[in-house]
């Protein structure tokens, strides 16, 4: 009943959507599906049809509305879905992806409300990672750009107009926790150039990992969880280089996706100070782009549970809309850590991971 409901409350949605669209509203999407061998962990060997693989399968609505001067309207509604079994990526969630509504201006800059894009997870995606934070190589397989790292709910963003290549995101999400204004609390700022060849985003996070009742019931606070980012790249036409330097301090700043893969007596132990480091590159090769990094995790607690991965991928075009890619990651764990290769959908479930997929837009 549950599926049902959501299907007509999607179908209702996209009517609505086409009987009061004009030139300002776009629909747009990704078809993204392959296959995935997954090697190395504890439950054995898997391969599988996954969606979403560099990246994830969608559909979206956009809108503008112009409101005289240089000032818009503007709205976003996206819900993840799944090509492999055809269900929504996110059970009784229908615009999981991101939901806003906000306003635009050339002098004034963007101001926007809802389910939004964390400017950390935007620095690694777009400017940090030569797979785009897809595929097994993605750089979420080391660095902390999963959960509410990627996308924050209740948020309200502010981006700054473009002065001369540079700009300046701002976000700030409520934890709505009643009786603690700083409860389960969110912001991040960044610092971004683009200009000539080179990108450049230096982007802090700070998470507040209290909920009221237990901060309450306890008596104390508990640890904010903090990511200093670093990230750039350059073009060199011929080839891309990529660069990014983290610094992880906190609970929960550093997060193991999946619990305990490798089936260890002890289970590895989420760092609370951390360094993680990556190089990579893209280059132009044939009609398509090759990609490769290397990631770095350096543990800096008692445990020292250090990982680096190495990963290469191609993506070949097949049209403007259309590619076939391929891609191969390794992660090496030290002193007990339990780091896996996933990608863009999947924590993944072992230290290797083999993708072959094919990626649609509209």
């Amino acid at each position: 009943m549950k599926k049902l409901t959501l299907a007509a409350i999607f179908a209702g949605s996209f009517a609505a959507l086409t009987a009061h669209a004009q030139s300002n509203v776009t629909i747009y999407g990704i078809v993204d599906a392959g296959i995935v061998r997954e090697t190395g962990g504890a439950a054995g060997d898997v391969t599988k049809v996954t969606s979403g693989i560099g990246s994830q399968s969608r559909i979206g609505f956009r809108g503008v509305e112009e409101l005289g001067g240089d000032l818009s309207a503007i709205f976003t509604l996206e819900s993840g879905y799944k090509i492999d079994d055809g269900s929504l990526d996110s059970s009784n969630t229908l615009f999981n992806r991101q939901a806003f509504v906000g306003l635009k201006s050339k002098t004034m800059g963007t101001l926007t409300i809802g389910r939004q894009y964390n400017p950390l997870y935007n620095a690694m995606s777009q400017v940090a990672d030569p797979f785009g934070a897809g595929y097994a190589g993605n750089i979420k397989n080391l660095f902390p750009a999963g959960g509410v790292n990627t996308r924050v709910s209740n948020a309200l963003v502010y981006s700054t107009p473009n002065w001369s290549g540079f700009s300046v995101d701002g976000l700030y999400a409520l934890g709505e926790q009643p009786g603690d204004n700083t409860a389960g609390r969110q912001f991040a700022i960044g610092l971004n150039y683009s200009g000539n060849g080179l990108n450049v985003r230096l982007v802090h996070n700070n998470r507040n990992n209290d909920s009221a009742p237990t901060s309450t019931a306890v008596g104390v606070d508990r640890e904010d969880g903090k990511n200093t980012l670093l990230a750039a790249n350059y073009d060199f036409k011929v080839v891309k280089l990529f660069a990014a330097y983290e610094w992880d301090k906190g609970l929960n700043s550093s997060p193991i996706p999946v619990a305990n893969a490798y089936g260890l007596k002890t289970a590895p132990k989420p760092s609370t100070d951390a360094n993680d480091a990556l190089i990579g590159i893209t280059a132009p090769l044939g009609n398509g782009t090759l990609m490769a990094s290397w990631m770095n995790k350096n543990d800096k607690t008692a445990a020292n549970q250090d990982a680096h991965q190495w990963a290469i991928g191609y993506s070949y075009a097949l049209s403007k809309r259309t590619s076939a890619y391929t891609a191969y990651a390794k992660i090496k764990n030290k002193n007990g850590a339990g780091y896996t290769v996933g990608n863009n959908n999947e924590a993944g479930s072992g230290d290797a991971a083999f993708n072959l997929g094919v990626r649609h837009t509209f």
